[in-house]
């Protein structure tokens, strides 16, 4: 993409990013063209990461494991639904992946947790991530008590109403006394050291960046 249309592209997004300076955005441009690679020159081709190379990002970069919590990721950064990250769907992904505000990150949380898309998590889809974000112990007769035990618990914790399910207002309430639990269900967003390491070097010199490190 030459110099002029980069610049261009780069001024249109800053106006709609929230959390990044136009040197940030510049530079995350910069990255996401060197990631997606020479697809972007291939007329007629969609510009973006697909779920694949995504997943390797959040895998390599943020050192996230679990496949259901990185599907998850990947549909609330592809927003229109097409199967790929495009350009300002990465930056104001990231805008909010690393620097969002406490509502941000709620809403966006619950999202990733609410599997079937229906307003509420629900027993079911609590059990299911648990079980998928927590390591098995071979010693124990059977695992899946404990999950159903630990999804009463966290249903006692953070159901308000008492209506058997977490709605977002059960679960806002319950974050904003407990912080901790905005990741109850598995980790959906970043630690603060990979944050920190990705920003530093990508803010540096997007050319240099590596996510095979």
């Amino acid at each position: 993409m030459n110099r002029k249309k980069l610049q261009k592209l780069t001024h249109n997004l800053v106006k709609n990013c929230k959390h990044f300076n136009k040197h940030e955005v510049s530079c995350l441009v910069n990255l996401f063209y060197n990631l997606v690679g020479d697809v972007a020159e291939r007329p007629g081709t969609v510009i973006g990461l697909d779920r694949n190379a995504f997943r390797n990002i959040l895998h390599m970069t943020f050192g996230m494991t679990d496949d259901m919590i990185m599907d998850r990721v990947f549909r609330g950064f592809d927003k229109d639904n097409d199967g790929c990250v495009s350009v300002s769907e990465w930056i104001n992904g990231l805008s909010l992946f690393l620097r969002g505000t406490l509502e941000e990150k709620m809403k966006y949380c619950f999202e990733v947790f609410d599997l079937n898309g229906d307003g509420f998590i629900s027993k079911e889809e609590m059990f299911h991530m648990l079980k998928n974000s927590l390591l098995k112990q071979p010693s124990e007769e059977d695992p899946d008590e404990g999950i159903k035990d630990l999804v009463e618990i966290t249903l006692k914790k953070m159901d308000c109403d008492h209506d058997g399910k977490l709605s977002f207002a059960d679960y806002e309430q319950a974050v904003r006394e407990e912080t901790l639990l905005l990741e109850a269900f598995g980790p959906c967003l970043p630690d603060t050291e990979s944050q920190m390491e990705f920003e530093a070097q990508v803010f540096k010199n997007p050319h240099e960046f590596n996510y095979d490190v």
